[in-house]
């Protein structure tokens, strides 16, 4: 995610986040630090939309540092969250794709 000339998205380094269970990813069920337990069982869209409201906040300015500074944390939760629902969906696009040739 990008605002204000900054990125959101962090390093790989991270821990696995499942969404609503039907696309888990390596590393499935460890929450990124900074996660709740509402943020887990999050679906790829809601993240998303959370994300895009977030980024809006940012860039419209007017927050104190401290809202800034927990926005921004929100966002990275959520930016997660949205790579491991992507990365859940490429790894059962390639295992369908595999299957067929």
């Amino acid at each position: 995610m990008t605002g204000m000339g900054v990125k959101v998205e962090s390093g790989g380094d991270d821990e696995g986040v499942t969404g609503e269970g039907d696309v888990p990813s390596a590393g499935a069920g460890a929450a990124p630090a900074g996660a709740s337990a509402s943020s887990e069982s999050l679906g790829y869209e809601q993240a998303r939309d959370e994300l895009i409201d977030v980024v809006r906040r940012l860039e419209a300015g007017g927050t104190t540092l401290e809202e800034s500074l927990a926005l921004w944390e929100r966002g990275e939760v959520l930016a997660k969250v949205c790579r491991r629902w992507l990365e859940g969906a490429r790894a059962r696009l390639d295992a369908a794709l595999s299957a067929e040739g």
